[in-house]
């Protein structure tokens, strides 16, 4: 190994690369809650051009050292987790935007760009990237590729899998393949980038990505509208879509979210109703005013018994800031939260949440519920000590049963998540035999010596 990291430091120069304990401890963790260490990575490699990385990719598959790609460490699944030692690739030095093609409406990124700082560079241009994942502010395009986030426009405007173009990606034995093209629409081939999104760094390491933009929306309007019953809640969301009208956000916040954002981030919000809807509608100025006033009368008509929506900017941006608070209050409640990602049709949504809170009630775990109704994805956020051994035995029991509630619904075990190694006991339970078969059978034709971010998914 010794010998392997001098052949690294002489790639990537040795201010690139970490070798003492205490700095390869903050990278055998990402933001999963863990109690403890299983191991440390060998070395971490801070990697500034694609060559270094194809360089060090080749060492690692000559050696069979294990490669562990790792953007901001901002995944909840265990993603970015050390399990074999091995090489970190650290890509937070490979973070620029190359080019943004008003023409074209694409933009070209490395993978450690910011999310939320290519969302404002592009809207400079009048453009738009619309998957918004909770942690933008921190989390990279890299990341969010391998674990195919989404956020609350997914509704609307899809994932971060219905924005990528083309990718282009180190193999684990150093070559480079393009998975795409640099044109919107292409039928030539099997559809190699849909395979890349999602698959966590198992498959190969993303340095670059073309990816699509939109026209930025001229304006929006945000609607806070409060039900006594979720189902009541439910039942305005099918409403509002029965009625042809498409909010950008359709989220929603049980009681016990609601009372704790409102402790812990005051924003005006009522804490005496069983649920709240999150809406925001976009589109040409000329009809924010229609879509609001629709969308006022619907909810009323479903059972809303207080609606609020913002006047002004500021208004909205405290509605919103209240609303991706929820993680950080819950946080408060606890020494540790711990958030769960589930998904089933939206017709099972009430089914989902009752079931949720009786598992949680029956293991003696308080729950806050939060999420996105309009694409069935809920996020359980469970607060807890994880130096309880009560919590921690009670957890276990109930991560197991929220899981199987969400397949036995008809949902899957994550919308926006992933896998990592917090979730693959469950993924035998999830996928049929014959398909996860094939699954393992596309990671040993990409990574035959298993040494791309082992013991990840399965």
């Amino acid at each position: 190994m010794e010998k392997l990291i001098n052949k690294i430091k002489q790639i990537v120069s040795s201010e690139n690369v970490l070798t003492d304990m205490e700095e390869r401890y903050v990278y055998a963790l990402d933001a999963t809650n863990k109690q403890n260490i299983e191991n440390l990575p060998d070395v971490v490699v801070f990697v500034e051009t694609i060559e270094q990385v194809q360089q060090v990719i080749k060492l690692a598959y000559e050696n069979q050292i294990s490669v562990i790609a790792r953007g901001a460490g901002t995944n909840l699944v265990g993603a970015c987790i050390v399990k074999k030692g091995g090489i970190v690739l650290n890509f937070s030095k490979m973070n620029k935007i190359l080019d943004i093609n008003r023409e074209n409406l694409t933009v070209r990124v490395q993978p450690g760009v910011v999310i939320g700082h290519l969302q404002e560079e592009v809207e400079k241009s009048g453009l738009f990237y619309p998957p918004d994942p909770s942690n933008l502010k921190v989390s990279t395009i890299g990341g969010s590729i391998a674990l195919s986030s989404g956020g609350p426009r997914t509704f609307k405007y899809g994932s971060t899998k219905d924005y990528i173009i083309n990718l282009k990606v180190v193999l684990a034995d150093g070559r480079i393949i393009n998975t795409g093209s640099n044109t919107a629409k292409n039928a030539t081939g099997y559809h190699l980038s849909q395979l890349f999104v999602g698959s966590e760094g198992t498959l190969g390491i993303i340095v670059e990505a073309l990816i699509k933009l939109i026209p930025k929306p001229e304006g929006s309007k945000v609607i806070l509208a409060y039900f006594d019953k979720i189902s009541e809640a439910v039942h305005a969301v099918n409403i509002i879509l029965q009625n042809k009208l498409v909010p950008a956000t359709l989220d929603i916040m049980d009681k016990k979210t609601l009372q704790t954002v409102e402790q812990f981030y005051p924003a005006e919000l009522s804490t005496d109703k069983d649920a709240a809807l999150f809406l925001e509608v976009d589109g040409y100025f000329t009809s924010l005013d229609y879509q609001q006033e629709k969308i006022i009368e619907l909810c009323k008509k479903s059972g809303s018994s207080d609606i609020q929506f913002a006047k002004t900017e500021e208004e909205a941006q405290r509605i919103w800031t209240a609303r991706r608070s929820a993680f950080a209050a819950c946080a408060k409640l606890k020494p540790n939260v711990v958030a769960e990602d589930v998904v089933v049709p939206r017709e099972k949504i009430v089914e989902l949440v009752k079931g949720v809170k009786e598992i949680c009630d029956k293991n003696n775990l308080m729950v806050c519920i939060m999420g996105h109704i309009g694409d069935g994805n809920i996020h359980p956020n469970i607060p807890l000590d994880l130096n309880n051994d009560e919590d921690v035995k009670n957890y276990a029991k109930t991560k197991d049963e929220i899981h199987q509630l969400a397949i036995d619904l008809g949902g899957t075990l994550s919308g926006e998540h992933g896998i990592g190694c917090e979730k693959s006991k469950y993924m035998t339970n999830a996928i049929d035999v014959v398909t996860l078969e094939y699954m393992k059978k596309i990671k040993r034709i990409f990574d035959e010596k298993n040494i791309l971010n082992p013991e990840k998914i399965f």
